[in-house]
């Protein structure tokens, strides 16, 4: 994965360089419970910043989103903690233009900690990006992520952090109350996703690490998370089956791999526990099927793909056993994606966006708009390539549909098709024939 990554180290209190160090290990987690948040069905948020705020991230809504996380590391003095503020960026909140046979897109990134009326630490960059395809400049995974050490005194601050994409003259801001902890013997730092880490060895350094601001991992795509965690003390054991970090000179630090397949769809908090105190710790994080697809149980997902995948294919994720469902999840997936080289699938990225406009054109009382007639057959087949209204100038015997009823006829040139539905009760309902050739498109065309 191509990732753009921009590390500085702002020094508030210390004036010295600080110096990183290299090194890892791997322990075993204990995941609490799963809980499921979003549907697209037009009565749950449909912004999905909202659930990285509510695991305590900091998150702006499109067309510039953007994913903050605040975590904190132990450093040489006890009057002062090392805070690391990452941010992510999709690629496709940024305006792109050609730079040669490449695209850049600048983007400018504040961020500042007050307490009351005073900024204590801040800092303003300008940065560049930089992708070698048109086709990577709609990425919606965590590809650019922007990443800043301050040196603080523990306590609360409120922290701002403005992101602002400049080619498009687009800004977004947010605000959040921050506890920055005091971690002195038999504390541990913020348990922090990864993608790659390098445990320091001293206390006057800075872990060297890519962090993973959205705290996130795709069902099926990763196999685990990774998590970097410090121990500080003489000898602390962690977990609750007594793995233990490695000491690294002056601290414990280690990555830990948590299985997705333990983790399960839905929110989850990863804790970690020592024996030699009472201190613990907890990383949130949450596992979706995917950027641009709502977080939802694998039996609910089942459910919204009942246009998408055959019933041979769904029947085979029904009864997959618990243990191998992010297996049976994954060769779905791949036999389902039309540009496998990718890390999303678009075709499902494609088919949830329709259902989410379907819920908003097409809802009907109670019913979620893409349960409906028209709904399920633009959920199915897309949008169509014309529509044509008109009224019954005389009974149609075979649709049982009387005069002065209202039409609308959908006209597909892919499927050389055309499905007809007529008005009742201010309901669109399919006519008998067009529900029978509907059902057969479907069948064929679903994967």
């Amino acid at each position: 994965m191509s990732i753009s990554v921009k590390q500085s180290l702002g020094l508030v209190v210390l004036s010295s360089v600080l110096v990183v160090a290299c090194s890892s290990t791997t322990t075993r987690p204990t995941a609490e419970a799963n809980l499921p948040v979003l549907q697209p069905d037009g009565g749950a948020p449909a912004d999905v910043s909202e659930l990285y705020r509510s695991i305590g991230l900091l998150a702006a809504p499109s067309p510039l989103a953007f994913v903050g996380k605040i975590s904190s590391f132990a450093s040489a003095y006890p009057d002062t903690t090392l805070v690391l503020a990452s941010i992510s960026v999709p690629n496709r909140a940024l305006t792109f233009t050609r730079e040669g046979d490449r695209y850049r897109a600048p983007y400018e990134v504040k961020i500042s900690m007050s307490r009351g009326d005073v900024e204590v630490a801040n800092v303003n960059a300008m940065e560049i990006v930089r992708v070698g395809s048109f086709r990577e400049i709609n990425r919606t995974d965590e590809s650019v992520i922007f990443q800043h050490y301050f040196h603080v005194s523990p306590g609360v601050y409120t922290v701002s952090v403005m992101v602002r994409d400049v080619g498009g003259s687009r800004t977004a801001t947010q605000q959040a109350m921050v506890s920055v902890p005091s971690l002195s013997t038999g504390r541990f730092s913020t348990p922090l996703l990864v993608y790659e880490a390098a445990g320091r060895s001293r206390l006057d350094s800075a872990p060297r690490l890519l962090a993973s601001p959205r705290s996130s991992a795709v069902f099926g795509r990763d196999s685990t998370v990774a998590i970097y965690v410090e121990a500080y003390g003489q000898g602390p054991q962690l977990w609750r089956d007594s793995a233990s970090l490695t000491r690294k000179g002056t601290l414990f630090n280690g990555i830990v791999n948590v299985p997705i397949s333990a983790v399960g769809v839905g929110i989850a908090q990863v804790s970690f526990t020592r024996r030699d105190s009472p201190d613990s710790a907890k990383a949130p994080m949450f596992v979706s099927f995917g950027e641009d697809i709502p977080l939802m149980s694998f039996e609910d997902m089942l459910g919204y793909l009942r246009f998408f995948a055959s019933s041979t294919r769904l029947g085979a994720l029904r009864t997959a056993p618990l243990e191998r469902r992010a297996t049976v999840w994954a060769e779905f997936l791949r036999v389902t994606d039309p540009i496998p080289e990718t890390p999303t699938n678009e075709e499902m990225q494609a088919y949830f966006s329709r259902i989410q406009q379907a819920n908003i054109e097409f809802r009907m009382d109670r019913t979620p708009g893409w349960l409906s007639d028209r709904g399920m057959v633009f959920v199915a087949l897309g949008e169509p390539d014309q529509i044509v209204e008109r009224t019954m100038s005389g009974t149609m015997s075979a649709t049982q549909i009387a005069s002065n009823t209202r039409l609308q006829i959908w006209q597909y040139r892919q499927y050389n098709s055309q499905l007809v539905f007529y008005e009742d009760a201010g309901r669109w309902r399919l006519t008998r024939p067009s529900e029978t050739e509907f059902l057969s498109l479907n069948s064929r065309k679903q994967r």
